[in-house]
């Protein structure tokens, strides 16, 4: 049972005003997106910093990506049992920690371990719309929950440029003190200023469950980001990938029959709650898109016939708009949600983005036609990522929100996941010779977008499944 207050019989309200917990939470989830394009600007020279090869420097990324689809559901289960700012606090403590140690090292390993423990902080942001949905008064949470939904994407927007710029003026150590001062603001901010939710699910943590989750998942998602790199008919990828639907389907099995499971799969059945995580996947295939391809458009040279030959600051500074747009349409998101409810929503951000690729795919022989076609992607990524809590808090017990809310955020890393594969192996195969240089085609680029332009629209497909609802004022 949840812990409520004994006289009203509803969550008891902080007494912070809403506009400081909106403002904490939000910096939190713009902290932890950071670390997922934190180190984007190191690529080229990771193994040449880390005394590595290049398929082992690539698990510095790969570590980050499993150890946050890893932790996201578990920590949602956690907050819900133990109170979600604690799991918070201690997340924050994670990225922090992983921080120092990539700061204070040269070589391979401990890189690989810092990074896996910032990734553990992925957590956050699902823990911080539960928070909201707990702390707020009902007319704020919509909007609220908006802004914390879109800081995914406003944070990996703005930290390409950020951290492409400290990587070329300083030592690439600075990085990671900068992410440790930044993870550590943030925690003081929590513990001084965010109330620990009343509301709780007192049971027995589900250790089989997550062990469970946790070995599927990363069969998955090793299969998914090192295929390229293996063979995608080599035995170890493929065995993986049976590994990985053998092991959901024992897991689903276990839940179904526990008590107290990580994840309630019959909650999570329920087609409002079945079909948001399916439009998530979606939708994050979509907008992984954004960092891949015009990333590279603008950095090829102008020999390709296609590229524009800037680099890296300047691509980072044309994408920044994107992240700001998706922040600044997170409240419109709010206003269809309160008018026509969240379903339509999602619906409107899946046909932006899909607009926005469509110019893309028309449009993208300058620099302007590369910065609208983002921020029009950006903006229906805004809308859609807002959309998708209030879809999924609308179905699921006040009790076990954070939980679905990690579970959602999976999704969505799924989604990117899968997107970083398909668009890696299209563009690595579909190619031309600029000198000694072997670079994407224009062909190749075209095919991607069109696959993100699909991706936008499985994404319609499956909201026009999902049962229609009343609007979120109701």
């Amino acid at each position: 049972m949840s812990t409520i207050a004994p006289e009203t019989g509803e969550t008891a309200k902080p007494a912070r005003p809403p506009n400081v917990i909106i403002a904490v939470l939000a910096l939190c989830g713009i902290v932890v997106a950071l670390m997922q394009t934190l180190i984007i600007p190191l690529v080229p020279v990771l193994p040449q910093i880390l005394n590595a090869s290049a398929a082992d420097a690539s698990w510095a990324i790969t570590a980050t990506l499993l150890a946050g689809a890893v932790i996201t559901p578990i920590a949602g289960r956690l907050g819900d049992m133990f109170g979600k700012r604690t799991i918070l606090a201690l997340s924050l403590v994670s990225l922090i920690a992983g921080s120092v140690i990539c700061a204070l090292s040269s070589s391979l390993l401990p890189v690989i371990v810092g990074r896996a423990l910032q990734g553990t902080a992925m957590g956050a942001i699902a823990l911080g719309i539960s928070i909201l949905r707990d702390e707020l008064p009902p007319e704020r949470v919509g909007s609220a929950m908006a802004i914390m939904s879109a800081t995914l994407g406003v944070g990996g927007a703005i930290g390409m440029p950020v951290a492409a710029t400290i990587a070329q003026k300083a030592d690439w150590h600075t990085l990671f003190w900068v992410s440790a001062g930044l993870g550590l603001l943030s925690l003081i901010l929590v513990l001084a200023l965010i109330p620990e939710s009343p509301v709780r699910t007192p049971a027995r943590f589900d250790y089989v469950g997550a062990v469970g989750l946790s070995a599927a998942l990363i069969a998955l998602l090793l299969a998914i980001t090192k295929g390229g790199d293996w063979g995608w008919t080599s035995t170890t990828t493929l065995g993986l990938l049976a590994a990985s639907v053998a092991i959901f389907v024992a897991w689903g099995f276990y839940e179904l029959r526990t008590d107290a499971p990580l994840v309630d799969l019959r909650v999570s059945s329920r087609p409002q709650v079945l079909f948001t995580n399916l439009a998530s996947i979606s939708t994050g295939f979509a907008m992984f898109g954004m960092s891949l391809i015009p990333t590279q458009i603008l950095m090829a040279p102008t020999a390709s016939g296609y590229g524009l030959g800037l680099s890296m600051i300047q691509a980072g500074i044309v994408l920044a708009p994107a992240g700001l747009v998706m922040f600044f349409f997170s409240p419109v998101s709010a206003r269809i949600s309160a008018q026509h409810g969240p379903r339509v929503t999602l619906a409107v951000g899946g046909a932006v983005i899909a607009a926005g690729y469509i110019f893309m795919l028309l449009l993208r022989g300058s620099v302007w036609e590369i910065l609208i076609s983002t921020m029009i992607v950006g903006a229906g990524i805004g809308i859609a990522y807002a959309a998708m809590p209030a879809l999924i808090m609308g179905a699921v017990p006040i009790t076990e929100t954070a939980a679905a809310n990690g579970l959602n955020s999976l999704m969505r890393a799924v989604g990117t996941s899968a997107s970083s594969a398909v668009v890696s192996v299209i563009l690595a195969h579909m190619t031309i010779e600029v000198g000694p240089v072997v670079l994407p085609s224009s062909a190749g680029f075209d095919s991607t977008i069109g696959i993100s332009i699909a991706a936008a629209a499985v994404t319609l497909l499956f909201t026009a499944l999902i049962p229609r609802t009343p609007p979120v004022s109701a």
